[in-house]
C-alpha cells in the first residue's frame, strides 16, 4: 500500500469519525472497561504473571483500563505441561487470581494450537495409535478446563486452523500436527470435549488475517466461512468466533464495507463475536511518533466503529497494553530498524494514554447497545 494512498484514506476517516469534540478523553478517570461498558461489552488485554508481580506501574494500569485479562502465553501448553502429564499453572493461576481480585473476566488462551507447543508432543503423537492420538489432545482440554471451571468464562478452544498459502483446496492448515493425525476432524472433538468438561464456559474458534482489503485476507476469510460451514453443519459446539485483529494499514488496505459484510456473515450463523487481539503494526508509517499515532488512531476508529456497530460484538481484548511489553517491537517483520518501540497499544511506554486510547474509548461511546445496530 503506498503512502499516499494511506494518508488520504486516514484523513477521510477522521474526518467522517471524528472523536468527540472538545472531550479530552486522555485525561479522563475513566478506564477503557467502563467506557465499553456503556454499550454492554469489555475490554480487555493480555498480560504476563511477572509484569503483574514486578512492574506496578502496569498492573494498576491492567486494574484501571480492563475487565478482562488472557494470558499472552501461560495457558499455552508449551507452558503448562512441559514435560508429559507434569503441569505448571502457576503463571495463570497468578493471572486468574488477579482477575478475581480486582472483579474481572477472564479467557483461557489457547487450548489447541499448531504452535507453542512442548517438545515432546510431536512425537508422541507421530508415534500413537488413532485413539491415544485424540487422548494426547483431549487430556489438556480436561485439564485445563476442569481447573479453571466457574473461573475462565471463554475459551479460544482451536486458534489459526486456517491457511490457505499453504496449498490446501480447502485453505486448512497443513503444518498442524493436530491436522496432519487427525484430520479436519481434530476441531469436531476439540469442541466437543470443551463442552462436556465445562457446559458453561463459551467457545471460540480464532483466527488471524481477517481484516483487511487485500487477497490474502479474502482468501483466509473464504476459508474460515466454508470450515464454519463444515463444522456447524456436523454440529460442532462452538459458540463465537475470535477475530484476532492485529492491523497492518502500512502494508494492507482496510475496507470498512467489506469488514462490515464479513461480521454480519459471521453473525448471521448465530454466533458471537470477539476482536481476541487487538493492535497495530505501525512499521511503515511516518518517522514522527505524533503523526504516526494520529494516522494509527483513525484507522483504529475506523476498524472499531465497523465491528462495535455489529450486534454480536461483545469484547475488545488487545494483545498487550503498553507499548514497553508490547510483542511487535520484538516481531522482525513488524520492529523498527531503529530500535524505536512500536506504538500499537493504547498506552505508551510511561504508561501515558496515546491517541489510540482516545480512539478505543471514542468508538466505545459511540456504540449501540449490544443487541440493538445503530440507524
Amino acid at each position: 500500500m503506498k503512502r499516499r494512498d494511506f494518508l488520504a484514506g486516514a484523513a477521510a476517516l477522521a474526518a467522517c469519525s471524528p472523536l468527540p469534540p472538545g472531550v479530552a478523553r486522555s485525561v479522563s478517570r475513566y478506564g477503557l472497561a467502563q467506557h465499553a461498558r456503556r454499550s454492554g461489552r469489555h475490554f480487555g488485554a493480555a498480560v504476563k504473571s511477572r509484569l503483574l508481580r514486578e512492574d506496578t506501574a502496569f498492573r494498576a494500569a491492567v486494574a484501571r483500563e480492563c475487565d478482562v485479562v488472557v494470558q499472552e502465553y501461560e495457558l499455552k501448553r508449551g507452558t503448562t505441561e512441559p514435560k508429559q502429564g507434569k503441569y505448571d499453572f502457576s503463571g495463570a493461576d497468578q493471572i486468574i487470581d488477579f482477575a478475581q481480585d480486582h472483579g474481572m473476566r477472564a479467557r483461557g488462551h489457547a487450548l489447541v494450537w499448531y504452535a507453542a507447543n512442548p517438545p515432546w508432543l510431536e512425537p508422541a503423537l507421530k508415534s500413537a495409535s488413532g485413539r491415544e492420538r485424540q487422548r494426547l489432545m483431549t487430556s489438556y482440554i480436561d485439564m485445563a478446563m476442569r481447573r479453571y471451571a466457574g473461573r475462565i468464562n471463554e475459551w479460544d478452544v482451536v486458534n489459526e486452523a486456517v491457511e490457505p498459502n499453504q496449498g490446501r483446496a480447502d485453505g486448512m492448515r497443513m503444518d498442524s500436527m493436530w491436522m496432519k493425525a487427525l484430520g479436519e476432524h481434530y476441531i469436531d472433538t476439540a469442541f466437543h470435549t470443551a463442552r462436556e468438561t465445562d457446559g458453561r464456559a463459551t467457545l471460540f474458534l480464532t483466527d488471524f488475517g481477517l481484516e483487511h482489503d487485500s487477497p490474502r485476507c479474502e482468501r483466509r476469510r473464504t476459508a474460515l466461512l466454508k470450515l464454519l460451514d463444515r463444522l456447524l453443519g456436523r454440529g460442532v459446539p462452538i459458540d463465537a468466533v475470535g477475530i484476532q485483529g492485529h492491523l497492518k494499514p502500512y502494508k494492507e488496505r482496510f475496507s470498512e464495507r467489506q469488514f462490515a459484510n464479513f461480521l454480519r456473515t459471521l453473525s448471521g450463523y448465530g454466533l458471537k463475536l470477539s476482536i481476541t487481539e487487538f493492535d497495530i503494526a505501525d512499521r511503515g508509517g511516518p518517522p514522527s511518533p505524533e503523526k504516526r499515532d494520529r494516522e494509527v488512531a483513525s484507522i483504529a476508529k475506523a476498524f472499531l466503529d465497523v465491528s462495535l456497530d455489529n450486534p454480536a460484538m461483545g469484547s475488545i481484548l488487545c494483545w498487550g497494553l503498553s507499548d514497553r511489553y508490547s510483542w511487535l517491537s520484538n516481531f522482525p517483520e513488524y520492529k523498527w530498524p531503529d530500535g524505536q518501540l512500536s506504538r500499537g497499544l493504547p498506552l505508551d511506554a510511561r504508561m501515558g494514554r496515546k491517541r489510540l486510547w482516545d480512539a478505543i474509548a471514542a468508538a466505545f461511546d459511540a456504540a449501540p447497545a449490544v443487541g440493538r445496530r445503530s440507524a
